[in-house]
C-alpha cells in the first residue's frame, strides 16, 4: 500500500485532510430544493465509492501482505465488525451533524459538534488509558467548552438579526458531538488488535457500516425529519443532477481526507496530526463566515464572540496535542 515516502508529504496529506473536512459541507450548502435526508443518500454512496476506489489504487500498490485485498483476506472478523459498528455510529453523528448544519449553519454547526466531540473523545481515551498530561488535557478540555459556549452566544446572537435561533438546532449540535466522539475507539480497535485492518480497509469498512446504516438512521429522519414535513423516496429519484452530484461530491472530499488523515498519521508525531486534523471546524466556520455570510447583520457582539471562539479552539487543539505530544 501506499504511505508518504517523507514527512513533507505527509503533513501535505494532513493540510488536505483537514481542508477537506471543513470544507464537503459546502456541497450541502450549495444545493437548491434538496432535503438533506435525500443529499445524504448521495453522501453515503459517495464516501463509500471513493474509500473502495483508493483501496483498489493507494491501498493496493506493491501487491504485498499489506494490499486491499490481502489484508482483507488476513484481517480478524472481528476488526472487520467493530469498525462496521464504528461507521454506524459515525454515521448517525454525521446525519446530525448535516441537520444542524440546514438549521444553524456551517459556522455554528461545526465548532460546537466538533468541539465536544473533542472533549468526549480527550475524556473517552484518558479513561481507558491514562496517558499524557493531565493538566494540560484539563485546561484543553475546558477550552474546547468555552469555544463551544462562544459559539453558542454568538449564534445567539442572530436573532437580533432578524434570523431563526433554535434551542433544536443546539441540543442537535451536541448530541451530533457525543456521538461524533465516540465512533472512533471502534475503528482504532479494528486497526491495532490482532490481524488488524490497514487504513485503507478500515476507510472501506467504516464507510460500508455507515452506508448501510442509513437505513435505519436516514430512513428514520425521513420519515420524522428534525425540520419540515415527512420526504420519502419520490424526492430523490426527481431531484436535479446537479443535486446528486453535489451529494456524491461532498462524500469523495470527506472520504479524500478521512484516507489522507489515516494513512498520513501514522508518519506524522501525534501532536502534529492532531493539531491539523482537528483544525477542520475552523476551516467549516470560515467558510460559513465568509462565503456564506452567515453572521451579516449580527451586530458587533456576535462577532467578538466568534473571535474568541477561534482564540479558545485553538488552544484547545494546541493543549491537547502539548499533551500527548
Amino acid at each position: 500500500m501506499f504511505a508518504p515516502p517523507n514527512l513533507t508529504i505527509a503533513l501535505l496529506m494532513m493540510i488536505t485532510s483537514a481542508i477537506c473536512w471543513g470544507s464537503w459541507a459546502n456541497t450541502y450548502k450549495g444545493v437548491k430544493n434538496y432535503r438533506f435526508e435525500l443529499f445524504y443518500w448521495d453522501y453515503a454512496i459517495g464516501i463509500f465509492l471513493i474509500s473502495l476506489i483508493l483501496a483498489f489504487t493507494m491501498g493496493s500498490s506493491g501487491h504485498d501482505s499489506t494490499s486491499f485485498l490481502n489484508n482483507v483476506n488476513s484481517a480478524d472478523n472481528s476488526n472487520i465488525a467493530w469498525t462496521l459498528v464504528g461507521g454506524a455510529i459515525f454515521n448517525l453523528a454525521n446525519l446530525l451533524l448535516v441537520a444542524a448544519i440546514d438549521m444553524a449553519g456551517l459556522a455554528v454547526a461545526f465548532p460546537i459538534s466538533i468541539g465536544i466531540a473533542l472533549v468526549v473523545g480527550v475524556v473517552l481515551n484518558y479513561a481507558l488509558q491514562p496517558k499524557g498530561s493531565l493538566a494540560y488535557l484539563a485546561t484543553g478540555v475546558v477550552c474546547a467548552l468555552i469555544a463551544v459556549i462562544l459559539d453558542g452566544k454568538a449564534y445567539g446572537g442572530l436573532a437580533s438579526a432578524g434570523r431563526t435561533v433554535t434551542r433544536k438546532s443546539i441540543v442537535t449540535c451536541i448530541v451530533s458531538g457525543v456521538l461524533m466522539g465516540l465512533w472512533s475507539p471502534f475503528a482504532t480497535y479494528g486497526e491495532t488488535r490482532g490481524h488488524a485492518l490497514t487504513p485503507y480497509s478500515s476507510a472501506v469498512f467504516l464507510t460500508l457500516g455507515a452506508l448501510l446504516s442509513c437505513f435505519l438512521w436516514n430512513i428514520y429522519f425521513m420519515k420524522k425529519p428534525l425540520v419540515g414535513e415527512p420526504v420519502g423516496f419520490g424526492g430523490f429519484f426527481s431531484a436535479p443532477p446537479s443535486g446528486h452530484l453535489l451529494g456524491l461530491l461532498g462524500g469523495v472530499i470527506w472520504g479524500v481526507g478521512t484516507v489522507f488523515y489515516a494513512v498520513a498519521g501514522q508518519a506524522t508525531a501525534f501532536a502534529i496530526s492532531y493539531a491539523i486534523g482537528q483544525s477542520a471546524p475552523m476551516v467549516a466556520a470560515l467558510w460559513g463566515i465568509f462565503a456564506w455570510k452567515e453572521f451579516t447583520g449580527s451586530g458587533s457582539r456576535a462577532k467578538t464572540y466568534l473571535v474568541f471562539m477561534f482564540v479558545f479552539y485553538a488552544l484547545a487543539i494546541l493543549l491537547v496535542a502539548r499533551a500527548n505530544g
